[in-house]
């Protein structure tokens, strides 16, 4: 069934084509035009306000890897990779090579979405400029006294107003995933399907869960892997990150102990304080890179916290604070960039941008003084190598958020979901960024399987695990799920 006044979005024709315009990163433009794997892409058009579908349109791209083979297509697999502010489009090509060989690729077209906003969505979410990102981030306040907070306070609320100045608070108020699910309604039915087959990787798992919740009768399957917990407010969601990203760096840690150059020594107990003197100095004394530009503080964080979400990338964190020892940031900057989505070139993406943009229309702005000083005292505790050894302050500044210009259009809630078909949740044990219990909670919510994966890293399906691939394709194809919650280790 069609929304009433959507009929010209829903039944519009996608024009497909060449994706190099398309790229809006140095990694995109590799991917776009790689021609082993046979991609193309356009762009749909959906209401800006879906209360005013008569109103301004704005534009989202699609990318797609077509079904090799065309007499036992499915339909369309539509992928998001989370953050929010992650390239949907750019998460497809990379799986491109992942399901080339499997039924997923033999079976489905795969294609990915920029969400509204987002990478070679138009119009994109802007709010700093390259040069005044790089300067906030050497600018790094780490400064809890009455004078360090009014300055956090005062950049805080900068930042708010170049949102709306740059992007429109029209935009901005219609960003969140209220109006993206309907975005992929839209999107189901301009490539032909009856009903959504989706992935969702991480923030992408809330996209799914609310699409659930409001279209459940145009669900046939999907993969949430990494899930977000709905019912947690975003204060309770950050204390549980930042509990995972401890156990995250535990673990690495112990890892790390086991080797001859470990920067953190061979006793894991001690690697937290090790850790942290190694980092703290920054704070006051930024490092060179290399290349004219300083490692500080908060990049060195920002590169640790990236490392965490896989083991594969332990091994170049450790060469980052070997290297830190020496004095030199140019790894852990490296590392540090790749989060932010900074290119060689000097250039952002705007996954930050939008990345706040979404989190602060989709959760109730905090303002509340005593509940956010219990919020840094609790994540403090929670993740103490992360401790930027500052007093609690006698107030807070709160976060971007908190003068955010629009309101929120969400409520964090668990979904209820009646009629929905039965979904497949992958939940990893030691995940950081989306701890494992938010799994067992989404599962519980929507009445579907749980997939438990017993390793340490951030979302599991289609990166190499013969057990999690068979039982994620199995179901997406022929929609087989085991008689009970499986399991699955390295």
């Amino acid at each position: 069934m069609v929304p009433a006044g959507l009929e010209r979005f829903y039944g519009q024709q996608l024009g497909w084509g060449s994706c190099e315009a398309y790229a809006t990163s140095d990694t995109d433009r590799k991917l776009y035009t790689d021609k082993s794997t046979r991609l193309d892409c356009a762009r749909l058009v959906v209401p800006l306000d879906y209360a005013k579908p008569e109103g301004k349109t704005i534009t989202l791209g699609l990318l797609r890897r077509k079904a090799t083979d065309a007499g036992r297509r499915i339909g369309s697999l539509l992928v998001n990779p989370g953050g929010p502010g992650a390239s949907g489009m750019e998460a497809a090509a990379s799986l491109a090579s992942a399901v080339a060989n499997n039924d997923l690729g033999k079976q489905f077209d795969l294609v990915g979405f920029d969400p509204r906003g987002i990478g070679a969505s138009e119009p994109a979410v802007r709010c700093l400029t390259d040069q005044e990102r790089d300067a906030q981030r050497i600018d790094d306040i780490e400064d809890s006294s009455p004078s360090g907070v009014a300055k956090d306070e005062e950049r805080l609320k900068d930042y708010a107003n170049k949102c709306a100045q740059r992007t429109s608070t029209e935009m901005l108020a219609n960003v969140g995933t209220r109006d993206v699910v309907k975005d992929l309604d839209v999107m189901r039915s301009a490539l032909g399907d009856k009903k959504l087959t989706y992935l969702g990787f991480s923030y992408g798992t809330f996209i799914g869960s609310v699409y659930a919740e409001q279209f459940p009768a145009n669900v046939r399957a999907m993969i949430l892997d990494g899930a977000v917990d709905p019912s947690q407010n975003s204060v309770d969601a950050s204390v549980a990150q930042a509990a995972g990203f401890q156990k995250a760096f535990d673990q690495f840690a112990a890892w790390c102990a086991k080797r001859q150059d470990c920067a953190l020594g061979s006793d894991p107990s001690k690697a937290v304080q090790a850790y942290r003197d190694l980092v703290l100095p920054l704070i006051k004394n930024p490092v060179d890179t290399g290349d004219g530009r300083k490692l500080s503080y908060g990049d060195a964080t920002t590169a640790t916290i990236q490392a965490l979400y896989t083991e594969d990338l332990w091994e170049m964190l450790n060469s980052g604070l070997v290297q830190l020892k020496r004095q030199i940031g140019l790894t852990l900057m490296t590392m540090a960039d790749l989060y932010d989505g900074r290119g060689q070139d000097g250039k952002y993406t705007n996954v930050q941008d939008a990345f706040t943009a979404i989190q602060c229309v989709d959760n109730p702005r905090q303002t509340d003084q005593a509940a956010l000083l219990e919020a840094t005292r609790r994540s403090t505790a929670a993740a103490p190598f992360l401790d930027n050894g500052q007093p609690v302050p006698s107030e807070a500044p709160g976060d971007a958020c908190t003068y955010w210009p629009v309101p929120n259009t969400s409520q964090p809630h668990l979904p209820k979901a009646d009629g929905l078909p039965r979904t497949l949740v992958v939940s990893t044990t030691n995940d950081p960024a989306t701890p494992y219990q938010a799994g067992v909670n989404l599962a519980k919510a929507l009445g579907g399987f749980l997939l438990t994966y017993q390793s340490t890293q951030h979302t599991a399906f289609l990166q190499g695990n013969d057990c999690i691939d068979q039982v994620g394709v199995q179901y997406l194809v022929g929609l087989q799920l085991p008689s009970a919650d499986p399991r699955c280790s390295p």
